[in-house]
């Protein structure tokens, strides 16, 4: 037996990630268009408990690693998706200043291109990304050493300026 396909797999994942991956729920990040790096890193954190969730980490669980890198690679064959995210624009423009000094030689692309399996944070929820970086913050889930030398340069402000700008983007 060869087991469910990708898409069938992928699809179970549409209650919170959306149709395809464009997710309409502010505390589900979009997963269309996705490194298969990335995605496949994320779902390995989730079952070895390195990266904090509130229900991945069990479903996480239910996946082969095989499976887990089709799904990735499915995600991955779909173009971003920028979800239309309420933001304010002030502190979007504010926060593209930060971004450009600190951000961009990770986040690609205003945060939207996939190879630099960094995350696509362009068009993401901006709660989703409010509780990520708390997350980070707190020490919760690990922080790259060269996001925290960055971060740790930045007050609450900027740093919510910089969410702002990720969630503006189109």
């Amino acid at each position: 037996l060869a087991g469910p396909s990708a898409s069938a797999m992928a699809n179970t994942c549409a209650g919170c990630h959306g149709t395809h991956g464009q997710s309409v729920g502010p505390a589900s990040p979009n997963l269309a268009g996705m490194s298969e790096v990335y995605f496949t890193d994320s779902m390995k954190g989730f079952t070895e408990g390195t990266r904090p969730a509130t229900i991945m980490d069990r479903i996480a669980k239910g996946y082969t690693d095989e499976q887990i890198e089709q799904m990735g690679a499915f995600f991955a064959k779909m173009p971003v998706y920028k979800a239309n995210v309420p933001h304010d624009a002030a502190k979007a423009k504010a926060g593209a200043a930060i971004y450009d000094k600190g951000c961009a030689k990770c986040h690609d692309d205003n945060g939207a291109l996939p190879d630099d399996d960094a995350g696509i944070l362009a068009g993401q929820w901006l709660p989703w990304m409010q509780f990520s970086m708390a997350d980070f913050q707190s020490g919760h889930r690990e922080m790259p050493k060269k996001m925290k030398k960055q971060v740790e340069k930045l007050n609450d402000d900027e740093i919510e300026s910089v969410l702002h700008f990720f969630a503006s983007q189109k």
